[in-house]
């Protein structure tokens, strides 16, 4: 981690829930103690695919400048985005998983975190573009990113990355080809 990077995984802000109904949340980076927790709202929300809970700890310890939280009241985990910088192209955020509470949903959480999370790293580490990808079946996170795309005046191109064909059989059903979505050049918003 460089020391931007620490530095980054100490920030925290917080916010007004954009629903206007009653409540704050705080927007921080994870922890090592909120792996579980993620990994309980990943599995909950049954579109994303569950990586184990190692990963989930591991994700807090190793990725917490590239991600973010939402925290409720008494502290407790209520959404995240993981993300991470693409090896090969230090100027891009990869935005691996966004993923709310069932009891948040629909209070502008998600759409607060990936926000954060990009002013920040444009900020502190020269963010100019992200990369994440979506299923064709995955209306919500299509209608995420590309709303993501227009508040940021950003450019939104889509390409196959990943052929279904190319995963392993799960049983009878075929997994869904995963879309790039490349979305840039990102300024602070």
């Amino acid at each position: 981690m460089t020391a931007a990077q620490a530095d980054l995984a100490g920030a925290s802000s917080e916010f007004t829930s954009s629903s206007g109904s009653p409540g704050s949340f705080v927007i921080d980076t994870p922890r090592v103690e909120d792996g579980a927790a993620i990994w309980r709202i990943a599995r909950d929300s049954e579109v994303l695919d569950l990586n184990s809970s190692y990963s989930y700890l591991l994700w807090c310890r190793d990725f917490a400048a590239t991600s973010v939280v939402a925290r409720d009241a008494a502290g407790a985990p209520m959404g995240f985005v993981t993300g991470y910088v693409r090896p090969q192209r230090s100027d891009v955020l990869v935005v691996w998983q966004v993923a709310v509470d069932d009891a948040h949903r629909g209070k502008g959480i998600a759409a607060a975190l990936l926000d954060e999370l990009t002013d920040r790293v444009v900020r502190d580490l020269g963010i100019t573009g992200v990369e994440t990808t979506v299923t064709p079946d995955n209306i919500p996170s299509d209608h995420m990113f590309t709303a993501y795309a227009a508040r940021r005046g950003a450019v939104l191109d889509r390409e196959v990355l990943f052929d279904g064909g190319l995963f392993p059989a799960d049983g009878d059903v075929a997994h869904a080809p995963e879309v790039l979505y490349r979305i840039g050049p990102l300024t602070t918003g």
